[in-house]
């Protein structure tokens, strides 16, 4: 059994839908548009002797971390065997454009920048597998020929390093946005200029000069993501917005206790904002029987309380093509300060076959799980992509 299979067979032991909702669900996803709310492309995985040399030669933590990067998102498919799984990873999924993760866990530019020229870079080096979308109107066409887009969003707001004036500070927005940005998390797990994280000992909000990056960023025509927000951060951009904010890859708290979960009155002020939260497929996010099937509990209870058309996938996951094993080489250190993955009593177990269920080529059995659930092909087609689609869309009028 290969891996996709073992995945796949996970999936379906965690559903166990009938041979007509399987059917159903399978021919649906083929025939709908995929916007996978946020995620990473698949990545090359394998041998990588830039990695050694720099290991050798003792070479920073940030050294290694952007060739690690640069190999899995870009050099990594210059071999012709990783280009053309590539290709079958994409195809199995279903997918057609995924909101790819283009910037680190920072508002320094210098590192966005870095990890931005990684995730594009592989756009023009795999050409027979990707096309560049900078707007919504362009990713029909991109289907159409059998290409798939990335559209860009960073895990951060890019600001200077040294602040004169709030105005001079927020121009960085339109210089990201004219690199394709289309979305920026307000905050990752920390406390920065703009709010607290969602890791954060308090729940302080938005500060004043967060308020000007949402405006900010509604005029540009970058989506507002709090997915990385407290709650309170969380509630107060959707209220001080005048588009669309989501929650890019996050869980539903009704059923989630981990600190990523969304309360109910944050869901209903991104609601109000006719924005979204994307659902994310992590077991320890997730909770529950922490599987394929208490995913779609997740995304079944977002769209029954607050409406079909507030609710996505954001998977952050993404694929390996191939076993990835240079990363285990790296020396141990610190974890950076803007992660701060772990608060206590934060950790979450899960097994190999919970994860497997919720594997990015099982996206099919994603739509299989909501046909199960009794939608209809129209509201599943706006949950699998539509509603992402829309935000686009409405963010740029």
């Amino acid at each position: 059994m290969t891996i996709f299979e073992r995945k796949w067979q996970a999936g379906l032991a965690a559903l166990n839908p009938s041979k007509k909702d399987l059917e159903h669900g399978l021919e649906l996803h083929k025939n709908s548009f995929v916007f996978d709310a946020y995620s990473f492309m698949p990545r090359a995985a394998g041998f990588c002797e830039r990695i050694d040399q720099l290991i050798e030669e003792h070479a920073s933590r940030d050294e290694l971390r952007y060739a690690y990067e640069e190999f899995g998102m870009c050099s990594g498919f210059k071999d012709p065997e990783n280009r053309k799984q590539l290709r079958k990873i994409w195809d199995m999924s279903g997918v057609d454009c995924v909101f790819q993760n283009c910037g680190e866990e920072s508002n320094d530019i210098e590192t966005l920048i870095k990890r931005l020229s990684s995730y594009t870079g592989v756009i023009d080096r795999v050409d027979s597998v990707y096309e560049r979308a900078a707007f919504p109107e362009q990713l029909a066409g991109i289907r159409e020929r059998g290409k798939k887009a990335l559209y860009i969003t960073t895990n951060g707001v890019p600001l200077p390093s040294k602040l004169i004036s709030s105005h001079e500070a927020l121009m960085y927005l339109q210089v990201f946005f004219n690199f394709s940005v289309r979305m920026m998390h307000m905050t990752y797990n920390r406390r920065n200029l703009i709010g607290d994280g969602c890791a954060e000992l308090t729940d302080a909000g938005l500060s004043a000069f967060g308020k000007d990056v949402v405006k900010e960023m509604n005029r540009v025509g970058i989506i507002p993501d709090v997915a990385h927000s407290g709650q309170r951060t969380s509630l107060e951009t959707a209220l001080c917005s005048e588009k669309p904010v989501v929650a890019s890859h996050s869980v539903a708290g009704k059923f989630s206790s981990h600190y990523r979960a969304k309360g109910d009155d944050v869901i209903a002020a991104i609601k109000k904002t006719n924005g979204y939260i994307g659902i994310c497929a992590y077991p320890k996010f997730i909770q529950l029987e922490k599987n394929l099937k208490s995913f779609i509990d997740h995304i079944d209870y977002v769209a029954r309380t607050f409406g079909v058309d507030h609710v996505a996938i954001g998977t952050d996951t993404g694929f390996s093509v191939g076993e990835v094993t240079f990363n285990n080489k790296f020396p141990a250190n610190r974890s950076i300060y803007e992660q701060f993955w772990t608060p206590p009593g934060a950790s979450v177990d899960a097994t190999q076959e919970q994860w497997d269920s919720l594997a990015w080529t099982n996206w099919p059995l994603y739509t299989v799980g909501l046909v199960q659930r009794g939608y209809s092909d129209e509201e599943i087609q706006k949950i699998i992509g539509g509603n992402v689609l829309r935000v686009c869309r409405d963010t740029l009028s």
